[in-house]
């Protein structure tokens, strides 16, 4: 096997990352990938993958290595991408494989950390993707139809599929030729639309798979959410549980692509959250009940940079509740605590993958076992992969969503907390529960870039950060021109759907049309107490109405009814409808049909002579902006606006251009705008789409206590309540120079830029909360003298781990009980019982370092503090840049 190590990769980014990575003629010594009923089988060995999902364009290449690095970290063997067309090939024959859609170099860097790929190629991709990943010039193809058996369509997505296989081929990136692809996919979750296609749907799937077969990748092919997937293509479950999931035939193994460890959030939506302790509870039980691949979706979320986010009203962040967040930082619990649940499911894997099914064992009404042992090896097999780890694993689930149980197996009691699954490596001990979270929780949070004084405690730091002025006090300011602003205008009688017109190059499409409105049309209006309306019977996304010149009226909505009342003088009125998009729809049939703009009748209502059907009037077409026109957001090109200075005390204004310079922060730590004072529109740095923002408020009702217990939906523990839906937004920062960084933000509805700042995501603080009926840590147990049964579970203590984020320490010990603590995360306090050496022991240990740990046993804490009673150690730690302060990291 041939890969980088953390510390090599550091080396290659001394001269060139990608340079190094292409010296590596083969990343493995090539190997076959093949499958049966139970498994995955890589270079003859059958295994149990966990797999991350991450999409490169949701970050920079210069993001990658971390975010791969800590998918390795917390256990996954595989990284899984979609391939995104759009990206792709935006103009029909010119490809784009540059910066963040260098999918070459996203594989190989892959390749480069020893870890496996699959690659989705589909290329429809849904994921929340403007137009589900499709090139929207791809609707203009005469006679097409998508995702059904068309000619037209067909021969596009083979073009498309066929020039993804090759350059993986011509760049040796198969697992045959030593690269770390080992699986493909073609499609995506088109099960759920066959039947609307109906028997052209069924041929369609047929030739896809066919089609797929024929250019010889020489790897598994996989259908998700598709259970007539034509044999030899894998059929894979996608959903929140994917245990009961069989395949098709009885020759393929259980595969699950897509397990939603939380969710996309809509404008104006509260934001999802899944417990770790439910996430956890349904990959174990996948395991359990035969599964031997997991995808994480997504493992890391990113962001929707530019226009890229679908929907509509799909926002910009794709953090999605994962693992690690959308900057890039752990999301602790979740990455802790999954990352022992893969710990303790690869100490299993030589008996899950020897075992071609396991031992059923009913434990009691909602209680049962699945026990694997290695009772021989399926023919054709590797036995050396066995060796002498243990010969049998057991899972022992407790599906009641309220009670805890207690369950005799194999001649001991366990007990079982409630929704969860316990994991016996050696069908004796317990070496983690799904419920019994031992991970860290993280505090992060998006402030100033200040420096750190180890001597202020957080309140103190908090109050100094709150009176720091914001990016910059100097702005400039240009006004949008509203309707026709340039010569590339063209007038047509009746309205014209958004799409055809604008081929999503912008959101904006400016209608223009003259209304005359004469003094007989004013006074009946006066005399009947009658206000003139524009109706349409059906708008998407986002209408702005303008009379003279004037905003009149708005309206969002996908597909909704417009009455909106419009106001006239007498003579002639300049109509201006303003249709937006705020992403293309990316799931459903037929998405080449849904369009954008207008559908059905529009009209004037109330005047004397009746109504005036505007589609037959003259309209004056303007595509996008001016500033997009002209591309004042560009470092060169924005000079060619006629910019003025902005003064506070200036009314904020809609359809408003506004530009600042700023220094970036100081340090690694990523880098978010605040645009919290500002109402809707886009945001670029240095040129670079930053992508849509828009400060609409999330109900105040719907968020409530969150219980991890009983399944999952996407609207059970949401948070955000009664807040606006996002209003930080990444910067990444290889977009950013030392100083002298070009922001400019084109405002619709009206804001206040010099409130907005620039900050900086980080970890505030880690906390902890072990007790002594905790298990040792996941590490200790994958020790020899465990795994060959020299020592069990009983002989070793739990422990207490805090880590800070790279490159910061742990600076002070905020709170530690040795005892009965009380509360949670932030809000401690001590209990009844305290050990009065906590404190010290604790900041002993830790202070000045990166990463600490701490047992959990009375001789630590210099003796029992209350006799009888199970001890718990809680501990909340502050993390601040080690440049800071005079602490060596130890």
């Amino acid at each position: 096997m041939m890969f980088f190590s953390r510390r090599a990769l550091l080396q290659c980014f001394t001269v060139s990352l990608i340079t190094c990575i292409s010296s590596a003629s083969t990343f493995f010594n090539p190997f076959n990938v093949t499958y049966d009923h139970r498994a995955i089988i890589i270079d003859g060995n059958r295994r149990m993958l966990i797999s991350a999902g991450i999409h490169y364009p949701r970050a920079t290449p210069q993001m990658w290595p971390d975010i791969i690095a800590k998918s390795k970290e917390g256990g996954a063997e595989v990284i899984q991408t979609y391939v995104f067309w759009s990206e792709h090939e935006p103009v029909r024959g010119q490809y784009n494989f540059e910066g963040k859609n260098d999918l070459v170099k996203f594989v190989k860097l892959v390749g480069s950390y020893g870890l496996y790929l699959h690659l989705r190629i589909g290329p429809y991709v849904c994921a929340e993707w403007n137009f589900g990943g499709f090139p929207v010039w791809l609707r203009d193809i005469p006679g097409i139809e998508f995702r059904t058996d068309n000619a037209p369509f067909k021969e596009e997505m083979q073009r498309f599929v066929k020039k993804i296989v090759d350059l993986m081929r011509e760049e040796m990136l198969f697992s045959w030729q030593g690269g770390p692809i080992i699986m493909l996919q073609i499609e995506n979750e088109y099960g759920n639309m066959e039947s609307t296609y109906g028997q052209r749907g069924k041929e369609y799937v047929k030739w896809a798979a066919r089609m797929a077969l024929e250019l010889g990748a020489g790897v598994p092919w996989v259908m998700c959410k598709q259970t007539d997937a034509p044999d030899p293509i894998i059929d894979a479950c996608n959903g929140y549980y994917c245990d009961g999931y069989k395949p098709n035939s009885y020759n393929k193994p259980t595969l699950w692509t897509e397990n939603w460890d939380g969710w996309y959030t809509t404008w104006g939506g509260r934001l999802p959250h899944r417990p770790a302790e439910d996430l956890a509870f349904a990959v174990a039980r996948f395991f359990q009940r035969g599964g031997s691949f997991m995808n994480y979706y997504m493992y890391f979320g990113g962001t929707n940079f530019g226009r890229t986010s679908g929907g509509p009203f799909y926002i910009t962040s794709y953090d999605y509740d994962a693992p690690i967040d959308e900057y890039g930082l752990l999301s602790e619990p979740k990455w802790g605590h999954l990352k022992d649940l893969h710990a303790a499911i690869k100490l299993c894997e030589p008996a899950l993958v020897a075992a071609d099914s396991p031992q059923y064992i009913r434990l009691g009404p909602n209680q049962e076992a699945h026990v694997y042992r290695v009772n021989g090896l399926s023919e054709g097999l590797n036995s050396s992969q066995y060796g002498s780890q243990s010969s049998c694993s057991a899972f022992l689930a407790n599906i009641d969503e309220h009670k805890a149980a207690s369950v005799s197996f194999f001649g001991q009691s366990y007990i079982l907390p409630p929704w969860s699954v316990s994991i016996l490596p050696d069908c004796r001990n317990t070496v983690f529960n799904t419920a019994k979270v031992g991970a860290q929780t993280s505090i992060k949070t998006v402030d100033f870039a200040l420096p750190f004084s180890p001597k202020l405690s957080v309140p103190q730091q908090s109050m100094i950060d709150s009176k720091v002025s914001s990016i910059s006090k100097s702005w400039m300011t240009v006004k949008e021109p509203i309707g026709i602003w340039g010569e590339n205008n063209f007038t047509v009688q009746g309205i014209l759907e958004h799409l055809n017109v604008t081929k999503d190059h912008t959101d904006y499409l400016w209608h223009m049309t003259r209304i005359y409105v004469s003094e007989n049309d004013i006074s009946f209006w006066e005399e009947n107490n009658v206000t003139p309306s524009i109706m349409i019977d059906s708008m998407r996304d986002v209408l702005r109405v303008f009379i003279n010149g004037q905003l009149t009226g708005s309206v969002s909505g996908r597909w909704v009814k417009v009455v909106q009342p419009v106001k006239f003088v007498p003579g002639d009125n300049d109509l201006v409808l303003l249709s937006q998009t705020v992403g293309l729809q990316n799931y459903g049939a037929f998405l080449e049909k849904d369009g954008a703009g207008f559908r059905g009748q529009i009209k004037l209502t109330g005047f004397k002579n009746g109504d005036v059907d505007l589609s037959k009037l003259l309209w004056t077409y303007q595509v996008g902006l001016k500033g997009e026109f002209q591309k004042i957001y560009d470092i060169k090109e924005n000079i060619k606006a006629e910019w003025t200075d902005l003064t506070p005390d200036v009314i904020p204004s809609t359809f408003t251009w506004y530009k600042t310079y700023f220094d970036a922060p100081d340090g690694i730590e990523p880098v978010a705008l605040d645009l919290g004072s500002m109402g809707k529109g886009q945001a670029w740095v240095n040129g670079h789409h930053i992508g849509r923002y828009w400060t609409k408020v999330a109900p105040k009702e719907g968020c409530q206590t969150c219980d991890y217990r009983g399944a999952y939906h996407s609207d059970k523990c949401t948070t955000n309540c009664g807040k606006p839906t996002q209003i930080w937004y990444h910067v990444p920062r290889a977009w950013l120079q030392a100083s002298n960084n070009l922001l400019v933000i084109f405002e619709e509805t009206g804001g206040n830029p010099f409130e907005i700042s620039v900050k900086i995501r980080y970890t505030q603080s880690v906390c902890a909360q072990i007790s002594e009926s905790h298990y040792p840590p996941l590490w200790k147990l994958s020790h020899s003298d465990f795994v060959d049964g020299k020592i069990s579970v009983d002989d070793m203590a739990p422990e207490i781990q805090l880590r800070c984020e790279d490159g910061y320490i742990i600076s002070s010990i905020e709170f530690a009980s040795y005892g009965t603590p009380q509360g949670s995360c932030q809000a401690f306090s001590r209990g009844n019982c305290h050990s009065p050496n906590s404190l010290s022991v604790v900041s002993k240990t830790c202070i000045g370092r990166n990463s600490c740990s701490t047992g959990i046993s009375n001789a630590i804490f210099g003796g029992d503090p209350c006799r009888g009673i199970v001890k718990t150690l809680a501990v909340e730690a502050r993390c601040i840049p080690s440049s800071n302060i005079g602490f060596s990291q130890l």
